[in-house]
């Protein structure tokens, strides 16, 4: 085999390892888009996510305002009892300058939390988690042909809570305190190093400024290392409604550590909004695998591994049968 086939036969098949699990061996990000993926950042991982941003708002013709500031995305994200379990925290912080065109002008400044949210996610539904589908160490064309299977996505659940403090100037007149949450979101793992993740929310339940989102985030990596994605989000409440876009890329600078950028824009002008970020997300990899945490909790380590013995001994025998069922058929 050639060394070049063989190192992209490697990189797959690293590539496959990270997909299929809950955990990875380098960071999984959220970012740059605002969409939420249905895995989680693996037990005992704490992470990080924060991404500054300048924001333009124009609003014409009938009420003529404009919106010039920045602000700050953030996250923390705790993978905690269960590979699919994972705790968070986010929130995005602005502060600008609002000016009216009217028959005075004059201009109001700004600064709060359009949003701070606690909550939790869990994975409820993994096709890959028990999949049979090891890389072909012979053939690319084999491992990067469409699978009806990948069309099957992973699902997830969230649940949050919502604070908001009162005389928000980012938020409906009466909305103050606490209030609900929900998320349904999924993914679908592509070969060739597609991703494509829906988002289905329900933000601010019960309240003056209750709304439905949707989000579509489409990426694509080139290699272990550069990430493309674009992104639609939809939003539909009575205080406010627009359909945003985003493009933009990531960069693996380590495996712990992850550089981002995004443009989002609008094609409406009330308001007409364009605003640009540039992000970063750490982790802290306190992940151990379940041998490791075995031997911890009181099993030797030789039970340990007479347990993957034995696995890996039923893994031959199936592969043994497999193997006899396809002589079979070839020569029927």
């Amino acid at each position: 085999m050639r060394p070049f086939q063989s190192t992209i036969n490697l990189i797959f098949i690293l590539l496959s390892t990270f997909i299929y699990a809950q955990y990875t061996d380098v960071i999984n990000s959220n970012r740059p888009g605002v969409s939420r993926s249905a895995f989680s950042v693996g037990t005992n991982v704490l992470q990080f996510e924060v991404g500054p941003y300048i924001i333009n708002e124009k609003r014409t013709p009938a009420l003529r305002t404009k919106v010039d500031g920045f602000g700050v995305d953030f996250a923390a994200r705790y993978g905690i009892l269960w590979e699919e379990l994972e705790l968070n925290i986010e929130g995005t912080y602005q502060n600008d300058k609002k000016t009216y065109y009217s028959s005075i002008p004059f201009e109001e400044d700004r600064s709060n939390f359009k949003h701070v949210t606690l909550g939790a996610k869990y994975l409820i539904y993994d096709p890959y988690k028990n999949a049979n589908d090891k890389p072909n160490l012979y053939s690319w064309k084999a491992n990067h042909r469409f699978k009806w299977r990948s069309l099957i996505p992973a699902v997830s659940v969230y649940a949050g809570a919502n604070y908001d403090t009162k005389n928000n100037p980012y938020t409906a007149a009466d909305i103050e305190g606490f209030s609900p949450k929900v998320i349904l979101a999924t993914q679908n793992n592509f070969s060739g190093g597609w991703v494509f993740v829906v988002n289905l929310i329900k933000d601010r339940i019960g309240t003056d400024q209750s709304d439905f989102q949707y989000i579509f985030t489409l990426t694509h990596s080139f290699n272990p290392q550069w990430v493309i994605f674009g992104e639609t989000q939809g939003i539909k409440s009575d205080f406010y409604a627009d359909n945003l876009f985003r493009v933009g890329g990531a960069y693996l600078w380590s495996p712990n550590f992850q550089l981002d950028t995004a443009i989002t824009f609008n094609s409406k002008d009330t308001p007409a909004v364009f605003s640009f970020n540039f992000g970063a997300s750490y982790r802290f990899d306190f992940h151990e695998d379940k041998d490791q945490e075995n031997i911890e909790n009181g099993s030797s380590a030789m039970e340990v591994d007479r347990r993957s013995k034995r696995k890996r001994s039923k893994e031959g025998s199936d592969s043994i049968i497999e193997k006899q069922k396809r002589r079979s058929i070839d020569f029927d």
